[in-house]
Protein backbone atom coordinates (compact mmCIF):
# COMPACT_ATOMS: atom_id res chain seq x y z
CA UNK A 1 0.00 0.00 0.00
CA UNK A 2 1.22 3.55 -1.08
CA UNK A 3 1.45 5.93 1.74
CA UNK A 4 -0.11 8.90 1.93
CA UNK A 5 1.80 12.00 2.79
CA UNK A 6 0.86 14.75 5.39
CA UNK A 7 1.99 17.51 6.67
CA UNK A 8 0.86 18.56 10.50
CA UNK A 9 1.76 22.30 11.40
CA UNK A 10 2.46 23.05 15.21
CA UNK A 11 3.07 19.22 15.38
CA UNK A 12 6.28 19.12 18.09
CA UNK A 13 3.95 18.54 21.03
CA UNK A 14 1.00 17.60 22.49
CA UNK A 15 -2.08 17.84 20.23
CA UNK A 16 -0.04 18.07 16.97
CA UNK A 17 2.23 15.44 18.08
CA UNK A 18 -0.58 13.35 19.29
CA UNK A 19 -2.03 13.83 15.18
CA UNK A 20 1.10 13.27 13.84
CA UNK A 21 1.19 9.93 15.77
CA UNK A 22 -2.68 8.50 14.58
CA UNK A 23 -1.80 9.94 11.01
CA UNK A 24 1.38 7.71 10.79
CA UNK A 25 -0.34 4.88 12.26
CA UNK A 26 -3.17 5.30 9.71
CA UNK A 27 -0.97 5.28 6.58
CA UNK A 28 0.62 8.75 6.21
CA UNK A 29 4.36 9.63 5.85
CA UNK A 30 3.95 12.80 7.99
CA UNK A 31 6.45 16.69 8.09
CA UNK A 32 5.89 18.14 11.34
CA UNK A 33 6.55 21.72 12.18
CA UNK A 34 7.75 23.57 15.04
CA UNK A 35 8.56 26.97 16.21
CA UNK A 36 11.28 26.39 18.65
CA UNK A 37 14.82 26.84 17.92
CA UNK A 38 15.56 23.15 19.19
CA UNK A 39 14.07 20.74 17.31
CA UNK A 40 12.06 18.18 19.39
CA UNK A 41 12.89 14.48 19.39
CA UNK A 42 10.33 12.75 16.84
CA UNK A 43 8.03 9.69 17.76
CA UNK A 44 8.67 6.56 15.42
CA UNK A 45 5.96 4.67 13.80
CA UNK A 46 6.85 1.43 11.78
CA UNK A 47 6.88 2.26 8.38
CA UNK A 48 6.60 5.41 8.47
CA UNK A 49 8.61 8.43 7.39
CA UNK A 50 8.71 11.56 9.86
CA UNK A 51 10.08 14.60 9.72
CA UNK A 52 10.97 17.75 11.26
CA UNK A 53 10.53 21.08 9.62
CA UNK A 54 11.02 24.73 11.70
CA UNK A 55 8.58 27.30 10.87
CA UNK A 56 7.20 30.46 12.34
CA UNK A 57 3.85 30.59 10.42
CA UNK A 58 2.97 34.29 11.28
CA UNK A 59 5.98 34.50 8.12
CA UNK A 60 4.37 33.72 5.09
CA UNK A 61 7.68 32.46 3.30
CA UNK A 62 8.49 30.02 5.97
CA UNK A 63 5.42 28.50 5.63
CA UNK A 64 5.69 28.26 1.83
CA UNK A 65 9.48 26.61 2.53
CA UNK A 66 8.02 23.84 4.50
CA UNK A 67 5.76 22.88 1.67
CA UNK A 68 8.85 23.08 -0.27
CA UNK A 69 11.28 21.26 1.20
CA UNK A 70 8.05 18.15 2.03
CA UNK A 71 7.60 18.48 -1.97
CA UNK A 72 11.15 17.66 -2.64
CA UNK A 73 12.31 14.98 -0.22
CA UNK A 74 9.03 13.15 -1.10
CA UNK A 75 8.30 14.06 -4.85
CA UNK A 76 4.27 15.06 -4.65
CA UNK A 77 1.56 17.19 -3.36
CA UNK A 78 0.72 16.34 0.59
CA UNK A 79 -2.99 14.63 0.64
CA UNK A 80 -3.18 16.10 4.00
CA UNK A 81 -2.47 19.62 5.80
CA UNK A 82 -3.35 19.72 9.25
CA UNK A 83 -3.41 23.60 10.59
CA UNK A 84 -2.74 23.27 14.46
CA UNK A 85 0.28 25.90 15.25
CA UNK A 86 -1.11 28.65 17.10
CA UNK A 87 -0.95 30.09 20.81
CA UNK A 88 -2.91 30.96 24.15
CA UNK A 89 -2.24 33.68 26.56
CA UNK A 90 -3.56 34.42 29.90
CA UNK A 91 -7.12 35.01 30.31
CA UNK A 92 -8.08 38.60 31.20
CA UNK A 93 -11.69 40.61 31.12
CA UNK A 94 -11.85 42.64 28.26
CA UNK A 95 -11.64 45.98 29.81
CA UNK A 96 -8.15 45.13 31.02
CA UNK A 97 -6.92 42.55 28.34
CA UNK A 98 -3.36 44.29 27.44
CA UNK A 99 -3.04 45.06 24.00
CA UNK A 100 0.16 43.46 23.52
CA UNK A 101 -1.46 39.90 24.00
CA UNK A 102 -3.87 40.65 21.84
CA UNK A 103 -1.76 41.15 19.04
CA UNK A 104 0.50 38.08 20.02
CA UNK A 105 -3.46 35.75 19.33
CA UNK A 106 -4.10 37.78 15.99
CA UNK A 107 -0.36 37.33 14.71
CA UNK A 108 -0.39 34.03 15.63
CA UNK A 109 -4.19 32.81 15.68
CA UNK A 110 -5.25 34.22 12.67
CA UNK A 111 -2.26 35.74 10.50
CA UNK A 112 -0.52 32.37 11.10
CA UNK A 113 -3.18 30.68 10.06
CA UNK A 114 -4.24 32.43 7.29
CA UNK A 115 -0.78 31.71 5.96
CA UNK A 116 -0.73 28.12 6.67
CA UNK A 117 -4.52 27.57 4.56
CA UNK A 118 -3.56 29.65 2.27
CA UNK A 119 -0.02 27.86 1.10
CA UNK A 120 -2.31 24.81 2.17
CA UNK A 121 -5.24 25.70 -0.44
CA UNK A 122 -2.47 26.22 -3.39
CA UNK A 123 -0.61 23.06 -2.51
CA UNK A 124 -2.54 20.00 -1.31
CA UNK A 125 -2.85 17.43 -3.78
CA UNK A 126 -6.28 16.79 -5.56
CA UNK A 127 -8.60 14.91 -3.48
CA UNK A 128 -7.28 15.87 -0.42
CA UNK A 129 -7.85 17.19 3.03
CA UNK A 130 -7.54 20.45 4.78
CA UNK A 131 -8.11 20.30 8.30
CA UNK A 132 -7.76 23.34 11.06
CA UNK A 133 -7.67 23.30 14.62
CA UNK A 134 -10.02 25.70 16.41
CA UNK A 135 -11.77 25.65 19.83
CA UNK A 136 -14.94 24.89 21.51
CA UNK A 137 -14.77 27.74 23.22
CA UNK A 138 -15.71 29.50 20.09
CA UNK A 139 -19.75 28.71 20.82
CA UNK A 140 -18.91 28.88 24.90
CA UNK A 141 -19.39 31.99 26.32
CA UNK A 142 -16.40 32.31 28.78
CA UNK A 143 -15.24 35.36 30.48
CA UNK A 144 -11.70 35.87 29.86
CA UNK A 145 -11.14 33.92 27.25
CA UNK A 146 -13.34 36.00 24.54
CA UNK A 147 -10.21 37.26 22.94
CA UNK A 148 -8.36 33.93 22.56
CA UNK A 149 -12.26 32.55 21.42
CA UNK A 150 -12.60 35.24 18.90
CA UNK A 151 -9.05 34.44 16.90
CA UNK A 152 -10.33 30.99 16.59
CA UNK A 153 -13.98 31.89 15.51
CA UNK A 154 -12.20 33.87 12.57
CA UNK A 155 -10.41 30.67 11.69
CA UNK A 156 -13.22 28.65 11.36
CA UNK A 157 -14.90 31.07 8.78
CA UNK A 158 -11.44 30.58 6.85
CA UNK A 159 -12.48 27.02 7.28
CA UNK A 160 -15.86 27.42 5.93
CA UNK A 161 -15.40 29.71 2.85
CA UNK A 162 -12.48 27.49 1.47
CA UNK A 163 -14.84 24.31 1.99
CA UNK A 164 -16.39 25.86 -1.08
CA UNK A 165 -13.50 27.24 -3.23
CA UNK A 166 -11.83 23.86 -3.11
CA UNK A 167 -14.92 21.53 -3.56
CA UNK A 168 -13.98 21.44 -7.12
CA UNK A 169 -10.75 19.93 -6.97
CA UNK A 170 -12.59 17.55 -4.50
CA UNK A 171 -10.68 18.67 -1.38
CA UNK A 172 -12.29 18.20 1.79
CA UNK A 173 -11.94 21.32 4.62
CA UNK A 174 -12.95 20.44 8.07
CA UNK A 175 -12.62 22.23 11.77
CA UNK A 176 -11.78 20.40 14.64
CA UNK A 177 -12.59 22.45 17.68
CA UNK A 178 -11.96 20.81 20.82
CA UNK A 179 -12.67 21.36 24.43
CA UNK A 180 -10.05 21.48 27.10
CA UNK A 181 -7.71 19.00 26.41
CA UNK A 182 -4.49 17.98 29.17
CA UNK A 183 -1.96 18.96 27.53
CA UNK A 184 1.32 20.99 28.89
CA UNK A 185 0.28 24.23 27.62
CA UNK A 186 -3.29 23.76 29.04
CA UNK A 187 -1.63 22.91 32.80
CA UNK A 188 1.00 25.45 32.20
CA UNK A 189 -0.02 28.25 35.11
CA UNK A 190 -2.91 26.27 36.32
CA UNK A 191 -3.62 24.31 40.27
CA UNK A 192 -5.22 21.35 40.66
CA UNK A 193 -8.10 23.07 41.30
CA UNK A 194 -8.30 24.92 38.05
CA UNK A 195 -7.90 21.84 35.95
CA UNK A 196 -10.45 20.23 37.83
CA UNK A 197 -13.11 23.41 37.29
CA UNK A 198 -12.33 22.78 33.41
CA UNK A 199 -13.07 19.03 33.61
CA UNK A 200 -16.30 20.24 35.23
CA UNK A 201 -17.38 21.65 32.26
CA UNK A 202 -18.06 18.60 30.66
CA UNK A 203 -20.66 15.82 32.17
CA UNK A 204 -17.77 13.11 32.48
CA UNK A 205 -15.68 15.57 34.77
CA UNK A 206 -12.96 15.13 32.97
CA UNK A 207 -11.05 17.28 29.95
CA UNK A 208 -10.07 15.89 27.25
CA UNK A 209 -6.89 13.68 25.89
CA UNK A 210 -4.23 15.13 23.39
CA UNK A 211 -4.97 11.24 21.49
CA UNK A 212 -8.91 11.48 21.62
CA UNK A 213 -8.89 14.78 19.21
CA UNK A 214 -6.30 12.92 17.26
CA UNK A 215 -8.25 9.91 16.55
CA UNK A 216 -10.74 13.16 15.22
CA UNK A 217 -8.11 14.75 12.84
CA UNK A 218 -7.47 10.79 11.71
CA UNK A 219 -10.83 10.21 10.59
CA UNK A 220 -11.50 13.11 9.15
CA UNK A 221 -8.32 12.44 6.75
CA UNK A 222 -9.59 9.49 6.03
CA UNK A 223 -11.77 8.12 3.49
CA UNK A 224 -13.70 6.92 5.87
CA UNK A 225 -15.20 10.70 5.89
CA UNK A 226 -15.83 11.39 2.68
CA UNK A 227 -18.91 12.73 3.46
CA UNK A 228 -17.51 15.37 5.69
CA UNK A 229 -16.75 18.51 4.47
CA UNK A 230 -17.39 22.55 5.75
CA UNK A 231 -17.87 20.96 9.49
CA UNK A 232 -16.74 22.01 12.45
CA UNK A 233 -16.18 18.83 15.26
CA UNK A 234 -16.41 19.47 18.10
CA UNK A 235 -14.75 16.61 20.15
CA UNK A 236 -15.11 18.01 23.78
CA UNK A 237 -16.88 15.32 26.07
CA UNK A 238 -20.30 17.06 26.13
CA UNK A 239 -19.05 20.71 26.80
CA UNK A 240 -21.82 21.91 23.95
Amino acid sequence: MTRKLAIVFGGSRGIGAAIGAALARDGFDVALTHASATPPSPFEVEGASISLHRADIRNADEVSAVFEAVAASHGRAPDCVVANAGINVPPGPMASFPDERFRDLVEVNIVGAFNVLKAAAANVADGGTIIGLTTSLVRVAAPGLGPYSATKAAVECLLRAMSKELAGRNVRVNGVAPGPVDTDLFRSGKDEAAIQRSGALSPFNRVGLPEEVAEVVSFLASDKASWVHGQIVQPNGGLV
